[in-house]
């Protein structure tokens, strides 16, 4: 039976296990680490920890994209942290103004077949260019810096074939959120989707990086594209052909599943509040009013983009009802808008142009105003995603929102076909590396000192599983609770990434501000989510606080994957059971003698259940351990340190 392009990789990667068919669990070399300054400080601190002199991936990049604008000293003493440990420790450091790290990494680094590991959620973007890359916890990629086995088990296979081309005002991010209608957001758990296709020849690498991007709203490990003649001429671009080669899955690979998408039928479309999947066609939402557009960010913040909104806003003027904000995905693509004349006539239609970065995806600048629509070109509309939890948040193609833009209300870019001619790649991109800082020399990094702001506080010790754990539920949510519910992203929070016992008082800031307090008061606590319990982003803090105010265990119908990973990395215990036997202020008895058959029993009302963990044998140690990082430390300190 033939492999499919995933399983190629891992197959080439395999350090531990020898199975690679879905269920399987395998140990995994990583080539590449990415970090980024909301998730990396704190994965710096966990690599730090182990005592090593140097990373030991072929590659590691430290990026500063989420709080580059430094809007408090905070996020500034954060950036010295991390410039200073790079050079430290061997790794690259992106400046803040250099750009998004998904966007930086697939122009800079990405390179087919190999492995890429990132402590954010869509580190898949690199899939785009061929590569098997993975959102992880930073526990994960502080382990995968020291050169230690990334443990997974193997996701099912799923193919989603692309025939024919996509018509004119139609673009690759309809293509995902038509996915997403199919799909939703759990409709990729436990799964990586490859493409294939006579479609793709028609795809550039941007558009299979802003579809492989957004994959992650569908829960899945991952997404990939094979690599290809596209590929060898986006690289080509890049001044990187050494680093291309074929990779596509064997004729008779085996998926789980394939489903069949003309690209021909997909029409404009919008997901409308809250959440990816709350996708209409752009017809049904004509006239909608919207306050303010956002064009950029990770998912379409490339050049074409870019160059597309400019031939719809060429000599047009916005509403003057409308905030338009353009944010370029990376500095290269903002030097090849200024070179090409994009930036001057996008400044002239009305636009405010800002630095490559998160920026506004994040909340960090240009909140949305309270209980109005801002349309945005970027990956998740959660509620309170922007910075304000009463604003909505609807997500498009740069072409819908540039359209909408003039007008001040959702329209059909096709109203402005006839301004958008064919689109052709430059031959070469910009290359200019000012603001990417490259590894030191290694006699260069002894003189390095790490400087560390007084908002930086060291990790709490991970210490062993108890046995059993006696308290009280402290908070029962709904289904699909995202990170951002679990711990808030943006201002509220931002510049506190390095201190967790502050950040930890937000915890659940915007459901229950009295959270924080109620876990002092019973010296932790248990919770209780429903289904899909911690989508969305890979905040690893979203763990890091439960474990910062002694939570041992949340009980859950399911688990997203990236949260659920976290959870074990922090040594909390990830229990699927019937939640509807409890409720807030229950006292509880939850046994952990035996990971694997967990008894659970409601001393309020006098209920027994099951609960279950379903966990592979190398989580079931790392629980036990007490968190990743005291298990590698126990496992591999030594021969790490070699």
């Amino acid at each position: 039976m033939g492999l499919t392009i995933s399983q190629k990789i891992l197959e080439k990667h395999l350090v531990e296990g020898d199975n690679i068919k879905p269920g399987s669990e395998i140990g995994i070399k990583i080539d590449q680490c990415l970090t980024q300054d909301s998730t990396g400080t704190m994965a710096w601190l966990e690599f730090e920890s182990l005592g090593l002199s140097e990373v030991k991936c072929e590659l590691a990049v430290s990026y500063c994209d989420h709080t580059s604008l430094a809007f408090k000293g905070e996020s500034a003493d954060d950036h010295l942290f991390l410039q200073t440990i790079a050079q430290k420790f061997g790794a690259y450091y992106s400046k803040p103004g250099n750009g998004v790290c998904h966007q930086v990494h697939y122009e800079k680094f990405g390179i087919p077949g190999k492995t890429l590991l990132g402590s954010d959620s869509h580190t898949p973007t690199a899939g785009g260019i061929g590569m098997l890359a993975i959102g992880v916890g930073g526990l994960n990629v502080a382990t995968s810096l020291a050169g230690a086995p990334y443990f997974l088990k193997v996701p099912e296979f799923f193919n989603i074939e692309l025939k024919n081309k996509l018509n004119k005002g139609v673009s690759a991010k309809d293509i995902i959120l038509k996915i997403l209608k199919i799909l939703t957001v759990k409709g990729g758990v436990g799964k990586i989707i490859e493409y294939s296709g006579s479609g793709l020849k028609e795809l550039s690498i941007p558009d299979r990086c802003t579809i492989t991007n957004m994959g992650a709203e569908t829960g899945a490990t991952t997404s990939i594209f094979p690599s290809d003649e596209v590929t060898r001429k986006f690289l080509e671009m890049q001044k990187r052909k050494k680093d291309w080669f074929a990779l596509k899955a064997d004729d008779d690979a085996e998926y789980i599943q394939k489903i069949e998408i003309d690209l021909n039928e997909i029409e404009p479309l919008v997901a409308m509040p809250f959440s990816p999947d709350n996708v209409f066609s752009v017809n049904e939402l004509e006239g909608t009013k919207v306050r303010q557009i956002y064009i950029g960010s990770c998912t379409n913040g490339n050049y074409k983009d870019m160059w597309i909104a400019a031939q719809i806003l060429k000599g047009e003027k916005i509403s003057n009802e409308v905030d338009l904000i353009i944010s370029p995905g990376s500095r290269q693509v903002q030097l090849m808008m200024i070179e090409t004349g994009i930036y001057e006539i996008l400044t002239k239609a009305g636009a405010r142009i800002i630095d490559p970065g998160c920026n506004a995806c994040i909340g960090i600048g240009f909140v949305p105003a309270s209980d109005q629509l801002s349309l945005r070109t970027v990956n998740r509309n959660f509620e309170g995603r922007g910075g304000n939890p009463k604003a909505k948040l609807a997500l498009s193609s740069a072409e819908v929102a540039a359209a909408s833009a003039i007008t001040g209300v959702i329209t059909n870019p096709l109203k402005f076909i006839d301004k958008i001619p064919d689109f052709f790649m430059p031959k070469n991109f910009q290359l200019n590396d000012n603001l990417l800082i490259p590894p030191l020399p290694i006699a260069e990094r002894e003189r390095i000192e790490i400087i560390r702001g007084s908002n930086i506080k060291p990790l709490k010790p991970q210490t062993e599983l108890p046995k059993k754990i006696m308290s009280k539920i402290i908070i029962k949510v709904g289904d699909n609770i995202s990170t951002d519910d679990i711990l808030p992203a943006g201002p509220l929070t931002q510049h506190l990434r390095s201190n967790l016992p502050e950040i930890s008082k937000y915890t659940f800031y915007y459901i229950d501000k009295n959270f924080y307090q109620k876990t002092k008061d019973n010296n932790g606590g248990v919770i209780v989510g429903g289904e899909n319990y911690g989508q969305g982003s890979s905040r690893e803090h979203a763990a890091m606080v439960l474990y910062e105010l002694n939570i041992r265990c949340v009980l859950a119908k399911s688990f997203a994957r990236i949260h659920r990973g976290n959870l074990i990395n922090n040594g909390i215990v990830p229990i699927v059971c019937n939640i509807d036997k409890f409720n807030e202020n229950d006292e509880v008895e939850i046994n952990l003698e035996d990971l694997n058959n967990i008894s659970i029993r409601n001393i309020t009302n006098g209920i027994a259940i099951k609960g279950q963990t379903l966990l592979t044998s190398k989580e079931e140690e790392i629980l036990k351990a007490g968190g990743l990082l005291r298990y590698s430390l126990n496992k591999f300190g030594y021969s790490l340190k070699k």
